[in-house]
C-alpha cells in the first residue's frame, strides 16, 4: 500500500486535503493532541470527517500522542472507545500506556506509533511490532539506511515525513518551551522557542532554527526502500498550502508509479513547493546528518506570501464565467494561473472583473469579496487562482 497522508486542522482543511489527492489525513481532537493551538476537532467534527473520508474510501487517523502525566489519563478510556465507535481508522500514539490500553479495550482501530517515540533502529521497531503496533512513524532524523534496515528486518508499515517544519530537538522531545514560556511542548503547548532570535548584550546574536523538510526529489528512492506512507506536516497551515503541497506530491507519486516521471517534473514541483512556503527547505537527514546549510543561524526572513488570490465557488459552462472568492489583491491586467486536482495548471490574463452586483471594477481589494471573471477553460468548485510564478 502506498499512501499520501495530509494534515488537517479542521473540517475545511480535511476536505481540501482529500479533494487535492490525499489518501488519508491525520487530525487532532480537543484533548491528547500535540497541536493544542490548532482549531482541532470535537467528537462531532471527527464523526463528520470520518463519514466524509469513508464516502471517498479514504482514511482518518487521530493523534493521541501527548506524553501523559497523571491528570491527562482521566477520560482517556472513554475517549478511545468513542473514537472506535465513530470508526476512526487509527490513532497515532507515543505513550506505551496508550498502546497497552488500546489492546486491553480490544478496539478495532489500528495503533500507529508517533514520531515522538523517535524510532531509528530495528530493535526498537521490533519491540513495538511485538506490542501490536501496526505502523511506525519513524523519527524525522531517520536516514535512508535506517529506513531500509528497519523495513528489511520488521516488514512493518513505515510512515515517514516528507514535507514541512522540522524540530530542532529530537523528533519533538523538547523542553525549551516549558523552560522559557511555561508551555509544555509535549502536551501540545509548544511555543517554538527554537525559532526565537536570541540576544547577546541586547543585540541579535543567534538562532537555532531548522529549515523545512522537502523530499520531493527523494520520493522515488523512498518508494524503493519500502516506505508505505508519505506524511506532510502542517495542521496549523491553511487550505492554500495544503492544496499546493498535497497536489504536488500526489502528481509526483502517481508519475513514479506510472513510470512517467521526468527530471523536468521534479524541477517544476520543487520550484512550486519552495515558492509555497515561507522558509527554505532541504532533504535534511535522509542522506546523512545535515550541515549548516540545513539551518538558519541569523538573518532569516519568514514572510508569508500573498500568492493565493482566489477560490473558485462556481463556474458557468454556458457563459464561461467563474465565480471567485477573493483572498488577496489582484487587478485588471494581472497575469495569474489556475490549478486544481482535476485539471492541468493554466495561465490567464485578467481582462475584466465584475463585483457581486456585476458592476465592472478595476481591482479586487476587499478580503473574501465575490467577483466574476470570464475564463474560457472550464473550472470546478474548489479550484484555486494564484499569482503566476513561472512557466512549466
Amino acid at each position: 500500500m502506498i499512501e499520501l497522508l495530509a494534515p488537517a486542522g479542521d473540517l475545511e482543511k480535511l476536505k481540501f486535503a482529500f479533494l487535492y489527492g490525499a489518501d488519508a489525513v491525520y487530525i487532532g481532537g480537543q484533548n491528547y493532541s500535540l497541536r493544542a493551538n490548532a482549531k482541532n476537532f470535537s467528537l462531532e467534527d471527527i464523526e463528520k470527517g470520518v463519514s466524509f473520508a469513508h464516502s471517498l474510501n479514504k482514511k482518518v487517523y487521530v493523534t493521541v500522542n501527548i506524553i501523559f502525566h497523571e491528570e491527562d489519563v482521566i477520560g482517556l478510556e472513554d475517549y478511545l472507545k468513542k473514537l472506535d465507535d465513530i470508526g476512526v481508522d487509527a490513532i497515532i500514539v507515543s505513550d506505551l500506556y496508550v498502546v497497552k490500553l488500546t489492546k486491553k479495550l480490544k478496539l478495532n482501530l489500528e495503533v500507529h506509533l508517533s514520531t515522538q517515540a523517535s524510532v531509528l533502529n530495528q530493535d526498537a521497531a521490533l519491540f513495538y511490532k511485538k506490542l501490536g503496533v501496526q505502523r511506525l512513524v519513524l523519527a524525522r532524523e531517520a536516514s535512508k539506511e535506517d529506513i531500509k534496515k528497519i523495513k528489511e528486518t520488521t516488514g512493518v508499515d513505515l510512515e515517514c515525513f516528507v514535507h514541512g517544519a522540522m524540530c530542532t530537538s529530537f523528533s519533538g522531545r523538547c523542553v525549551l518551551s516549558n523552560v522559557v514560556t511555561n508551555r509544555d511542548a509535549n502536551r501540545g503547548g509548544c511555543a517554538q522557542v527554537c525559532r526565537f532570535t536570541f540576544l547577546c548584550d541586547e543585540e541579535p546574536c543567534f538562532s537555532m532554527t531548522s529549515k523545512d523538510l522537502n523530499m520531493i526529489e527523494n520520493i522515488e528512492e523512498m518508494l524503493k526502500i519500502g516506505v508505505n506512507s508519505f506524511k506532510v506536516e502542517g495542521r496549523m497551515r491553511g487550505i492554500y498550502y495544503i492544496a499546493t503541497v498535497i497536489l504536488s506530491y500526489r502528481r509526483i507519486i502517481d508519475k513514479i508509479l506510472n513510470h512517467t516521471l521526468t527530471n523536468q517534473d521534479k524541477e517544476y514541483y520543487l520550484r512550486v513547493l519552495n515558492r509555497c512556503a515561507n522558509r527554505e527547505s532541504k532533504p535534511q537527514f535522509f542522506d546523512g546528518v545535515p550541515d549548516k546549510s540545513g539551518q538558519y543561524f541569523l538573518g532569516r526572513q519568514e514572510v508569508s506570501n500573498q500568492d493565493f488570490l482566489g477560490l473558485v465557488l462556481d463556474y458557468d459552462d454556458n457563459n464561461k464565467i467563474v465565480k471567485l472568492e477573493q483572498r488577496n489583491y489582484f487587478k485588471v491586467g494581472d497575469e495569474v494561473e489556475f490549478f486544481g486536482p482535476n485539471m492541468e495548471t493554466f495561465s490567464y490574463k485578467i481582462h475584466r472583473i465584475e463585483n457581486e452586483l456585476h458592476e465592472e471594477i478595476e481591482v479586487a481589494n476587499h478580503p473574501n469579496m465575490v467577483v466574476y471573471l470570464k475564463v474560457l477553460y472550464p473550472l470546478k468548485k474548489f479550484d484555486i487562482m494564484r499569482v503566476k510564478w513561472f512557466d512549466k
